[in-house]
């Protein structure tokens, strides 16, 4: 399986790293929003309607966290027990998706709340949308819908996720402001 090593396999195959994995890597990358959220660059940043108390991320994010790393789970698990070439193949790019899509998770913090790139950052979260979006689609088909059930609210709330960094990036332009801080 070019690109995907065994390490990249393995780790999904054990449904403990494979919810672990993401559940750390996000509180890892998240670890400096809470200060953020506290300061005034975050308080003054203007925000389109409906965006939700901070209290509601850190439960939102964990639950998802688990919810995709289990999705790679169902990935490797089906692909271990297919033996048709072309799906093995499709099943390998889903699980490629997987790790590009997480990559671009665990950066999109750091751009917004560390960086405070409010541009760059949504670059960042319409990419992950999109391959997130297309992860699913391809999986949903190869699993039987089984990793839909699990990835469906994450597609929905990195939907809702993009539209309030639009909206931010949007209202800040709107304000004459080059640089987010």
């Amino acid at each position: 399986m070019p690109f995907i090593g065994p390490l990249l396999l393995s780790i999904p195959r054990n449904v403990f790293t494979a919810v672990g994995i993401p559940l750390t890597l996000g509180f890892i990358s998240g670890s400096q929003t809470r200060g953020v959220v506290r300061s005034p660059w975050y308080k003054d940043l203007p925000s389109p309607p409906g965006r939700p108390s901070p209290k509601v991320f850190p439960v939102a994010w964990s639950l998802l966290y688990l919810a995709m790393g289990y999705a790679s789970h169902i990935i490797v698990k089906t692909l271990d027990e297919t033996g048709a070439t072309g799906t093995r193949s499709d099943l390998t790019f889903a699980l490629k998706l997987y790790y590009a899509q997480l990559t671009m998770n665990v950066l999109w913090s750091p751009l917004f709340f560390g960086l405070k790139q409010v541009g760059l950052a949504l670059v960042d979260s319409a990419f992950l949308t999109g391959t997130t979006l297309y992860m699913t689609n391809l999986s949903h088909g190869l699993t039987r819908g089984m990793t839909s059930w699990f990835l469906v609210p994450y597609c929905t709330w990195l939907c809702f996720a993009t539209y309030l960094n639009g909206g931010t990036w949007l209202l800040l332009k709107r304000k004459g402001v080059n640089r987010s801080e």
